[in-house]
């Protein structure tokens, strides 16, 4: 497709630079889905924040445009899932008791 733009009016340009825009948009929002539903909710992830160090952790949540990860020692990140790796858990000593609170009933 070729559209010759150099004939296009100001309100014309303005509109087509509008449509691209949220072409682009839906394009990405489509692309970071796909990635997305590449994880389920209980998912071992793990990934590199910029000036971190790796950080390895469960998938608790699908929000809009990112995932919600709890690190094993509880922080809470909001991360695009395609930074998203599945978690080795080879180096991980396991708990013989599993982390679980006994709730009391009233």
């Amino acid at each position: 497709m070729k559209i010759d733009i150099d004939k296009l009016t100001e309100a014309e340009l303005t509109d087509l630079n509008n449509r691209i825009v949220e072409r682009l948009r839906f394009l990405s929002q489509m692309r970071t889905h796909a990635q997305m539903l590449e994880f389920k909710i209980g998912d071992r992830v793990s990934f590199r924040p910029e000036g971190h160090r790796g950080v390895v952790g469960m998938l608790t949540r699908y929000n809009r445009k990112t995932v919600t990860v709890i690190t094993d020692d509880g922080q809470r990140w909001n991360v695009s899932p395609t930074l998203l790796r599945r978690a080795d858990d080879s180096h991980r000593v396991r708990d013989p008791i599993p982390n679980v609170v006994p709730l009391r009933r009233n």
